[in-house]
């Protein structure tokens, strides 16, 4: 499991040409006018963590297989995409099979690069995609509502809870705040998320810079961090300029570059970081001499959930994990070395699993 993160923004603010930069393609069209991305393109990035070249150099791993992850290109929202101006409800419809938002905002002044509202006000952009998403949300959940009052008469216990749940959402939509700030209860969490309102997505502001600033960010930057932190959110400052001409250098020569800009590491490894961070995810491998994996799971996830990641029959059938936590797998040489100090644990079907471990399930057939 990776995850899936819709890239949206209003037009000419960098979304394409980071999508181009992240997925090394040309697949959407870097173009200086509004809609130039027609269609939602999707691209797949391999997730970059060292940890699992070190696991794979001491298990003589054959393959390495790192976790993936996925972007959606969504094409430029515009104010009033709620009712359908620009290419609106379309938009709208890919932004809900996302998990997650990444809200390019232009934070750098160019003269050859239009802005769709004539002038550079990241915050005032984000304003402006938070209201068109909230709309659609009320418009969506008026209509529901509307459709569920039968039911409801005939006491569907169903129907009661999702009206209860939208009655929520509508009231913290109307009182000028996204879905996500309502407070749900575990019984109701999987009826909340199948409701699929755009404002409940998680959303991490990328600010999009020029390269000289790629390191530090600058007044725009900060006044979205400014913005980010007040909501609950948070950010991350790119250079979408400088990620497309690492898409197109060699490994060494990327790392040469990153250096004279002043930079440690790439704008994707420090996107995909926060975009972990911020649907709470973590990452376990699993090694041997064919191959060396790394594997996507939420935190807090149990041994057999964790096993089902892998396969179904894993988690039908789990009996137990045994795990090596990575620091130990890594400073003891391997796995034999490793069980022979006792660092390797069996765990059963309550443990759950660590950032970092190195697991090896059992299970019956």
């Amino acid at each position: 499991m990776g995850f899936k993160m819709g890239i949206v923004g209003l037009p000419n603010v960098g979304k394409s040409t980071l999508f181009n930069a992240l997925t090394r393609t040309a697949a959407a069209q870097a173009a200086n006018f509004p809609f130039c991305t027609i269609e939602p393109n999707v691209g797949e990035v391999a997730v970059p963590d060292a940890r699992l070249d070190q696991l794979a150099a001491i298990a003589a791993s054959k393959s390495i297989i790192p976790t993936r992850m996925t972007f959606v290109d969504i094409a430029g929202l515009v104010k009033g995409a709620s009712k359908g101006e620009g290419l609106g409800n379309q938009f709208l419809a890919n932004i809900r099979e996302v998990d997650a938002i990444a809200h390019v905002l232009r934070c750098f002044e160019d003269g050859d690069v239009t802005h769709v509202e004539g002038r550079v006000d990241p915050v005032a952009d984000a304003e402006t995609i938070d209201t068109e998403l909230m709309l659609a949300d009320l418009e969506s959940i008026e209509k529901r509502r509307a459709g569920l009052v039968r039911k409801i008469k005939g006491s569907d216990k169903e129907a009661v809870q999702q009206d209860r749940l939208l009655a929520m959402a509508q009231e913290a939509i109307e009182g000028g705040n996204p879905a996500r700030v309502v407070e749900v209860d575990e019984d109701d969490a999987r009826a909340w998320r199948m409701l699929q309102l755009l404002t409940t997505k998680p959303v991490l502001y990328v600010c999009n810079v020029g390269e000289a600033e790629a390191s530090e960010g600058n007044a725009f930057s900060a006044a979205v961090a400014e913005m980010a932190a007040a909501q609950g959110n948070s950010h991350v400052i790119i250079s979408a300029q400088i990620e497309e001409e690492i898409s197109q250098l060699e490994a060494e020569e990327a790392e040469m570059f990153l250096e004279e800009m002043g930079l440690k590491e790439a704008g994707l490894d420090r996107l995909i970081r926060a975009g972990y961070e911020l649907l709470h995810l973590e990452t376990y491998f699993t090694v041997g001499p064919k191959e060396a994996r790394a594997w996507t799971i939420k935190s807090g996830t149990s041994a057999p959930k964790a096993a089902g990641v892998i396969h179904g029959d894993f988690e039908k059938g789990f009996i137990r994990a045994e795990t090596i936590a990575f620091d130990d797998f890594v400073a003891l040489g391997g796995e034999g070395p490793a069980k022979e100090a006792g660092k390797m644990r069996a765990e059963g079907k309550s443990y759950v699993v660590k950032d970092g471990d190195v697991l090896h399930f059992l299970f019956n057939t």
